[in-house]
């Protein structure tokens, strides 16, 4: 599983043209969809592995080797009863189907630390993803080099780095009082996807999905589920000691 499970919701999302395929046509369940980038990831580490049973490859995905089953026969792959999965087939069907025949470009807004870490990670290269822009509305930081390719620019620049690269999706990585106002402009300039880091509820229209990753929730929810635990050992430390009578 992901080692940062993020509060993700997608609202008002309606068909978008994803490089002329319609996302709407796919028959994959949206509960469904989000297991999928799981099941790729641990495919890619399979790079020595020819075949896998659906047990085997479900419990490295921490879910049950039934689930895995259903979620892998909306894409046509069943297996085969007593050989398991073909990983590189099952791979390139996991590819297909969350659109990663190509490489997708990203932009990011906000040149701070989150931003820049982002910017950065060499990992969205192998999952499909390509930063191609890094914008930021401190002028004072314009030209200043982010990695070997990049650097800051503008905000000015937004609509013409959408337009010269196709881009389709866009991370918010500001404060929560400017969110807002960041995915008002990406939109304009024909983003669809946002995939939103800042502590802030975005309204955007109809055909935009929103992805929340709120830090600081997963770790609100960590302390609960620590607190529970500890609550329940002091319980059962209680119940165990008999004490006296009064």
């Amino acid at each position: 599983m992901p080692s940062i499970t993020a509060t993700a919701r997608v609202r008002q999302f309606a068909p978008v043209r994803r490089w002329g395929v319609n996302a709407a046509a796919s028959r994959v369940p949206g509960s469904t969809a989000l297991r999928l980038p799981v099941y790729l990831r641990v495919l890619q580490g399979m790079r020595d592995v020819d075949r896998v049973s659906s047990e085997e490859l479900a419990a490295l995905c921490n879910v049950t080797s039934a689930q895995l089953r259903k979620d892998l026969s909306a894409l046509g792959s069943h297996g085969t009863r007593g050989v398991g999965y073909d990983v590189r087939t099952l791979r390139d069907a996991l590819a297909t189907e969350l659109g990663l025949q190509h490489d997708w470009p990203v932009v990011v807004v906000g040149g701070g630390n989150l931003g820049l870490a982002l910017a950065n990670d060499a990992g969205f290269a192998s999952r499909g993803f390509r930063v191609v822009g890094l914008v930021d509305a401190d002028m004072l930081r314009t030209g200043e080099p982010v990695g070997r390719d990049l650097v800051i620019q503008p905000m000015a620049d937004l609509a013409r780095i959408v337009r010269r690269t196709r881009c389709v999706i866009g991370v918010i990585a500001t404060p929560p009082a400017a969110a807002q106002q960041v995915a008002d402009e990406l939109v304009a300039a024909g983003i669809t996807g946002i995939l939103n880091f800042a502590p802030a509820v975005l309204t955007v229209p109809e055909g935009v999905a929103v992805r929340d990753v709120d830090l600081g929730t997963e770790l609100q929810l960590l302390a609960f589920h620590a607190q529970q635990r500890t609550n329940a050992r002091f319980v059962g430390e209680g119940s165990t000691d008999g004490g006296e009578d009064a």
